[in-house]
């Protein structure tokens, strides 16, 4: 089982999905947990119970405006003053579905500021202080869509193509911080296929409104057109995949893109 008692994890977007289902599991292996995403002050209250409860010796809010690199760089300095990131998952993202014609400027700006150019700015931030402690962890949410390419998504894909890349840079640039004692630093990305989240809500909610309302006709149709389990992800199991990307033993995993798409990248 992987130990992570005395370590510290950033994890963005971690107050719903993928997000909260990674933060639960590295609370459950001792993680103090830096919690961040949107939320009411309720919602808030309620993750950071819920991560004590699974084991989480401290779950701390952290505010910061992914859009901004001045409100990224105040969430950094603010969970340095915490103690430091061990462990950074890049996860929060957005989407937006629209012919490349289409597709609103301001909207390519928005995908690409939250999905790539945050990643860029937390790991700058981080990446130092886990090469002077030997061990660190970045796991950084890609999407199947950073291996393959779909319709209507040039944001979202540029934006996944574009973190695997930058993941891979970081990956051999800090390859040789720490030790195989240690753990030493490592930077992956998942690359999750169609997951049970509310991001592909508007896709599912499309297709059963073609098939007269019929939700799980709805998912069975998205799912037959690419992935070829024919099952959803649960958020858990990403969770879990992360979780193990942590354990010092993985410290020769490095600048994978592993994904977790019920064989749809194998076609």
């Amino acid at each position: 089982m992987t130990d992570l008692t005395g370590k510290t994890a950033l994890v963005t977007g971690s107050v719903q999905g993928i997000g909260l289902a990674i933060a639960r599991k590295l609370a459950g292996a001792g993680a103090r947990i830096a919690v961040h995403g949107i939320a009411g002050d309720a919602q808030i209250e309620e993750v950071c119970d819920a991560l004590h409860k699974a084991g989480s010796p401290q779950a701390e809010f952290f505010a910061g405006d992914l859009r901004n690199p001045d409100r990224i760089g105040e969430l950094m300095a603010a969970v340095a003053a915490w103690g430091g990131a061990d462990i950074l998952v890049n996860n929060a993202g957005i989407q937006h579905t629209a012919p490349l014609a289409e597709m609103p400027r301001e909207t390519w700006d928005a995908v690409l500021g939250i999905n790539l150019s945050a990643a860029f700015h937390t790991m700058q931030a981080a990446l130092p202080l886990m090469a002077e402690r030997g061990y660190g962890r970045v796991v950084n949410i890609a999407s199947v869509h950073g291996l393959v390419a779909s319709r209507d998504k040039a944001p979202y894909v540029a934006a996944k193509f574009g973190l695997v890349g930058l993941s891979r840079v970081a990956a051999l640039e800090y390859a040789r911080a720490g030790t195989r004692a240690l753990g030493g630093v490592t930077v992956n990305c998942i690359c999750p296929g169609w997951t049970e989240t509310a991001i592909i809500e508007p896709q599912i909610a499309a297709r059963a409104a073609a098939l007269g309302g019929d939700r799980d006709a709805g998912i069975a149709d998205l799912l037959q057109e690419k992935q070829p389990s024919a099952r959803l992800s649960d958020p858990a199991e990403i969770g879990a995949l992360a979780l193990w990307l942590c354990n010092p033993v993985a410290h020769n995993i490095t600048g994978t893109a592993i994904p977790v798409d019920g064989g749809w990248t194998a076609q």
